[in-house]
């Protein structure tokens, strides 16, 4: 079954993609859910239209991310965490952890957008993360956890 995204959805695609699923997962749950809609001709004509309108405000928005992206390259992100044992931390740095750290170096970055390498991280030392920015713009980069000083 072929449908057209009303939004993005995890692991499957953007806004305005075009998909093919299978009918239960199309018809139970992302159909009524809004999520999308099923993708018939008359419905293929108005996105390709909607699309076309929209492609000057897309080189927009992909000019941005990409200012975005190169500034957070240029990042040096550390975050400081508790630690226990050895290099084990107390708790764990996720990607909300990474999102305040950026927002603290003047980068607005969604949490939902940013991955995380191995979900939670729970040692210290050095990580890759993915920060998708625009469906055309993702940049990755490398944090690393620091022990935080004790007095």
């Amino acid at each position: 079954m072929e449908i057209i995204l009303k939004q993005d959805v995890e692991n499957l695609g953007f806004k305005d993609d075009i998909v093919a699923v299978k009918n239960g997962y199309g018809r139970n749950h992302l159909i009524p859910l809004g999520y999308a809609v099923l993708a018939t001709t008359s419905a293929k004509k108005v996105l390709a239209e909607t699309l076309k309108q929209r492609a000057f405000k897309e080189e927009k928005l992909i000019k941005d991310a990409t200012k975005i992206a190169d500034a957070i390259k240029e990042l040096e992100i550390k975050i400081v965490a508790k630690t226990g044992d050895g290099s084990k931390l107390f708790g764990s740095v996720n990607n909300g952890d990474v999102a305040e750290a950026l927002a603290a170096a003047g980068q607005e970055v969604d949490k939902k957008f940013i991955k995380v390498e191995g979900g939670n991280i729970k040692r210290l030392g050095k990580y890759n993360t993915t920060i998708r920015l625009h469906r055309a713009v993702i940049v990755e980069l490398s944090i690393e956890i620091i022990a935080e000083q004790s007095n």
